[in-house]
């Protein structure tokens, strides 16, 4: 069985090698795994591997806030509940090294459904696919949002398959069941349902399709769309899942203290591939002949614009705009220059090719595995240059000195760190906080407006905060002290603070 096993395995690797296509997508899968793999630094996880903690060992779902105790209490929508059990589940058995593989792959996976959704030749599709990736990189790392990406590139998939075979659409009803209980981003694949749904009928009344042809599509579409309605309630917060995501939408507290949730700023460069791809798409609609059709429009505008009003929503512009780009890359490419391609390879390629097939993959895969073996030894070192990683053990050795005041971005690791011997000012929960309580913390933390109020009102005894930060340098103005400093973070007290011994 072992010799089979081995028969096998080199006949299919002397059949990739030998086909330059195969080789290409080989490399791509690896290159767009490589570049999603890194290191745990978004400051949600934490509490979401804690959270993912304590329902395994309460075996329910947590419904009010145990972790601050500024919110103490305080009803909590934990729409990433299921998301939380995985994670948890796989830093259980797998450590960080098992999330960054997870992730790495979710996100690759992502891509991957983009690239195959693209027509035309695959190295164009895979140079686009590329291009959307690093555009969506920005936004990448091991959250539950990257759940949502994956469905959302799978929904897609389903979208553009259903005009040949519209039975497909019933695969988005269990999968939105399982969407709705891994992130609120549920909302959208229901958004897509309804964009194809118009965009079907939009064809239709322009002449871009016969309106009998598509009923069939429309019919399915419009069921399955009532029926992914239906489950939403399935989960462990029922009916709350209809209105939720709207509320995180239309926060203007969100927008404002958020990144990701801001507006992109061009002047960053790791915007540029979002700004080369609204302008390549419009440039490409000029030049290539063909129309577009206005389905593809209408997703492209709605998107563009999700994109343009929040980072958050560049992945999902570059998810729809992938695919398209490459179909006018190839009209241009057919148009232009069809007689002056190059032949493609002849799929059994000599032995010059065959080792240069050969080469490119080794050399491929050592790189990528190189690369993750680094990422996995610098988590360590990644978590102490993003948080306060030695300020947690020194709280953790040290009674606390009265209600604290912490970074936002830090909540979250204080509570992986410290919970439930310490709960936390503030953290990533946006939600449960509210606008009102982020402005006061903003003008807080900034020193702007009356930013005493919120240090009276919690009678606010110590912070841990940037030593940079403008409340850092106010605090020791008014006599605070520091308690612990270190290059990352700085504990002052209040001058009738309790006097702890430190480093």
């Amino acid at each position: 069985m072992r010799e089979f096993l081995a028969v096998a395995l080199s006949s299919q690797c002397v059949i990739l090698i030998r086909s330059t296509r195969q080789v290409f997508l080989t490399v791509l899968v690896l290159g767009l795994f490589a570049l999603a793999v890194n290191n745990v630094t978004d400051p949600d996880f934490w509490w979401h591997l804690r959270t993912g903690q304590l329902i395994v060992a309460a075996h329910h779902v947590p419904h009010a806030d145990p972790y601050s105790f500024t919110r103490a209490g305080q009803p909590w929508i934990d729409h990433e509940w299921l998301s939380q059990l995985l994670m948890y589940g796989i830093y259980r058995f797998g450590g960080y090294g098992g999330i960054i593989l997870l992730f790495g792959l979710i996100i690759a996976a992502t891509q991957l459904l983009a690239y195959v959704r693209c027509a035309g030749r695959p190295f164009i599709a895979g140079v686009v696919t590329l291009w959307g990736a690093f555009g969506s990189a920005i936004a990448w790392g091991a959250r539950p949002q990257m759940f949502s990406l994956l469905l959302a590139s799978l929904f897609l998939l389903l979208l553009d398959r259903s005009e040949r075979r519209p039975h497909l659409l019933w695969w988005t009803v269990p999968l939105s069941l399982l969407w709705v209980n891994l992130h609120a981003g549920y909302a959208l694949g229901i958004a897509l349902l309804v964009l194809f749904w118009v965009g079907t009928l939009l064809d239709s009344a322009l002449g871009w399709e016969n309106p009998r042809e598509k009923t069939p599509q429309r019919l399915v579409m419009g069921l399955s769309l009532l029926a992914c309605l239906a489950v939403v309630p399935l989960n462990p917060n029922g009916i709350k899942m209809y209105w939720y995501p709207l509320g995180t939408l239309t926060s203007p507290a969100m927008q404002r203290y958020i990144v990701e949730w801001a507006s992109p700023n061009f002047h960053r460069l790791s915007y540029l591939p979002f700004a080369m791809m609204l302008l390549t798409i419009l440039a490409a609609m000029a030049c290539v002949p063909r129309r577009m059709r206005p389905r593809d429009m209408l997703l492209l505008l709605v998107t563009a614009a999700g994109g343009l009003h929040s980072v958050r929503h560049i992945p999902i512009f570059m998810l729809v705009a992938v695919p398209i780009l490459s179909r006018l890359a190839q009209g241009w490419v057919d148009e232009h220059t069809l007689r002056r391609w190059p032949p493609l390879p002849h799929p059994h390629a000599g032995p010059a090719r065959l080792v240069l097939n050969a080469f490119l993959l080794l050399a491929f895969t050592g790189f990528v595995g190189t690369r993750v073996a680094v990422v996995l030894r610098q988590q360590s070192q990644s978590e102490a240059e993003h948080y306060p990683a030695a300020a947690a053990s020194f709280l953790a050795s040290h009674p606390r000195p009265g209600p604290m005041l912490n970074a936002y971005g830090w909540g979250g690791y204080l509570i992986w760190r410290l919970y439930p011997q310490y709960h936390v000012f503030i953290d990533g929960r946006a939600d449960v906080y509210g606008d009102e309580f982020l402005k006061d913390y903003g003008a807080t933390i900034a020193v702007s407006g009356d930013w005493k109020t919120g240090l009276q009102k919690w009678h606010i005894t110590a912070a841990l905060i940037p030593e940079t930060a403008p409340l850092a340098t106010a605090l020791t103005a008014m006599g605070w002290r520091p308690l612990y400093r270190d290059d990352r973070a700085i504990m002052l007290v209040a001058p009738k603070g309790p006097r702890l011994g430190g480093p």
